[in-house]
């Protein structure tokens, strides 16, 4: 299985994403259409990353970098939500 070395700044952004998700999930009501605004532009610089043109866009990559972002927030001690498949090209079910 390859494994994907991610930048800190690509990390950063998906911890972002995941943060700005969380709180759209805990409080739907309220500030929701900012939330999904900076969900929107989080997509689009994770999407836009530089990181993607050398290693290629995939789908196992954009799973390794949420992993990625999970393990660097327990690592700084941060607790998320249990939504692990959520994030930029993530399927609703």
């Amino acid at each position: 299985m390859k494994s994907f070395p991610f930048p800190d700044d690509l990390i950063k952004l998906q911890q972002q994403w995941t943060a700005a998700y969380q709180r759209l999930a805990d409080r739907p009501g309220q500030g929701g259409a900012e939330l999904r605004r900076e969900l929107i532009v989080l997509s689009c610089r994770i999407s836009a990353h530089p990181y993607w043109e050398g290693s290629g866009w995939s789908t196992a990559g954009r799973v390794e970098l949420r992993q990625a972002a999970e393990a660097a927030d327990r690592a700084a001690g941060h607790r998320r939500g249990g939504f692990a498949a959520a994030g930029p090209g993530a399927r609703s079910r």
